[in-house]
């Protein structure tokens, strides 16, 4: 099957990841859904406009799992990926027209300490972060079993394995 590919550079996410886990082939899996929007900047002085592009992107799997983690609203992003029509006729009959991004690679472009400061603010009760996309506060684990993150302190790295966040569900 074809398909259009898409780049979105220099982009910031409008809002927090909405990760969830949804049935797949093999079991669950993580689905995330973000928006990031990217402005560019047409023209020169007087005549010079901005104008901004909203894609809403989905990413799987351990992508999704990983973005729910370390991203949030603002965070700024690449995001290249891959456009799919579509279309569907709904209830009554009716043609509706979609399309559909699914991230393939995404680059995170704010340092760590950039990354930080910016959950810890997020961090209050009216804030989406640190929970699953449906208003529940997810577990602070969120990798799949039998796989590892890595975490870095004092300059050494070192390896800790966690649940699922679906596990306890």
């Amino acid at each position: 099957m074809a398909f259009v590919r898409v780049e979105q550079r220099n982009a910031h996410l409008a809002g927090n990841v909405r990760l969830e886990f949804v049935n797949g082939r093999e079991g669950k899996i993580a689905k995330a859904t973000v928006t990031a929007i990217s402005n560019t900047r047409r023209g020169s002085g007087e005549e010079r406009e901005e104008e901004s592009t909203a894609i809403q992107w989905t990413l799987w799997g351990k992508q999704a799992e990983n973005a729910a983690e370390y991203l949030g609203k603002g965070s700024h992003v690449n995001i290249v990926g891959r456009l799919r029509n579509n279309n569907y006729q709904d209830a009554d009959g009716t043609d509706v027209y979609a399309l559909a991004f699914t991230a393939e690679d995404i680059d995170y472009l704010d340092s760590k300490a950039e990354s930080d400061a910016r959950r810890a603010r997020g961090a209050g009760p009216d804030n989406n972060a640190g929970n699953n996309g449906n208003g529940n506060a997810a577990p602070d684990a969120s990798v799949p079993a039998g796989s590892a993150s890595r975490s870095r302190s004092a300059g050494k790295t070192t390896r800790v394995d966690r649940q699922p966040a679906h596990a306890s569900a």
